[in-house]
């Protein structure tokens, strides 16, 4: 099976695709990704996202916090739950912290939150990890009901330079425990990969290891190619750059886009034929917009695609 999918769309056909019911069934209930700057760019999201979506806010270094409480208020106000970014290391100190949540939750009534350590190499302040957030009990203070900690299903060069999941197993095993005695729910939602059989295998592992954490698995939505060999490169996504490499030596396929069809076909059959299978939910990164992704979603999802404002 291909792990990309580049065909070309029929330009004068009409009738959609018959919709996949394995995919149907994995897709409900997805998540994705947005930051300020984008969400600006959706007129509504009612009209591109199922009712009760997950809309996870990413907290780039540099964003200040009234554009990331502005946008999830936003978002609260059109029914989404909402999921903000606490990036351990743009975060100057735990008065900082209480104050985001105090402001997340007065102002847009967040009661979840993904913790992670954060894209930048020095931290701003006294926090280099997400256990430190969690450390802190300010989430348990405030009664977050659900937190979400970062996956890595092709490991991290930034926790593990040596290329080991030495680093990154050990501080699952530290969440696993830190779950084992909070109220909030918690699960995994992870970097984005493109190639279904390494996903299996490390989320085999996690439970082998004692880890079960559900899984949210990060999948990239629609996208050119060029687009997602950035966005790889950015996050330090080895074995999938390398499968878009591949790929862009095609001349053929370089200006074709990519759509996930295939790795989701495969992950959805995995978790039909083993309903026990570790992976929750999907989460979408719109790495080629919003629209673009849910409009895939909507045309790939059946009943879990379809928007709010068309829902019944």
């Amino acid at each position: 099976m291909a792990l990309l999918n580049f065909k070309k769309r029929d330009a004068g056909a009409t009738a959609p695709a018959p919709v996949n019911p394995q995919v149907e069934a994995f897709l409900k209930g997805y998540s994705i990704e947005v930051m300020p700057r984008t969400a600006e760019k959706v007129e509504n999201f009612r009209d591109l996202l199922p009712e009760g979506t997950r809309v996870y806010i990413a907290h780039i270094e540099g964003t200040p916090i009234d554009d990331m409480v502005k946008t999830a208020a936003r978002l609260a106000a059109d029914g989404y739950p909402v999921m903000p970014h606490f990036p351990a290391r743009i975060i100057k100190d735990q008065a900082t912290l209480a104050d985001w949540i105090a402001r997340y939750q007065g102002e847009a009534g967040v009661d979840q939150a993904l913790l992670l350590a954060g894209g930048v190499d020095k931290p701003h302040g006294d926090f280099h990890c997400s256990m430190q957030l969690m450390e802190t009990g300010e989430f348990d203070k405030a009664g977050f009901k659900r937190l979400h900690v970062a996956g890595h299903p092709e490991g991290n060069k930034d926790i593990d330079p040596d290329g080991s999941r030495k680093n990154v197993d050990e501080a699952l095993q530290w969440k696993q425990k830190f779950s084992e005695r909070t109220d909030a729910e918690m699960a995994l939602a992870t970097q984005f990969a493109f190639d279904a059989k390494p996903i299996i295998a490390w989320a085999d592992a996690l439970r082998e290891a004692g880890i079960t954490l559900p899984v949210h698995i990060g999948i990239a939505g629609p996208a050119k190619l060029q687009t997602l060999i950035k966005f790889a490169i950015a996050c330090g996504v080895g074995p999938s750059l390398k499968v878009l490499q591949k790929r862009a030596m095609d001349v053929s396929k370089l200006l074709l886009p990519y759509e996930p069809t295939d790795v989701l076909a495969e992950l959805a059959a995995h978790k039909a034929a083993n309903p026990d299978f570790n992976i929750e939910q999907v989460h979408f990164f719109p790495l080629g917009g919003i629209k673009t992704n849910a409009n895939w979603a909507i045309d790939h999802g059946g009943a879990s695609g379809v928007p709010a404002n068309q829902q019944g």
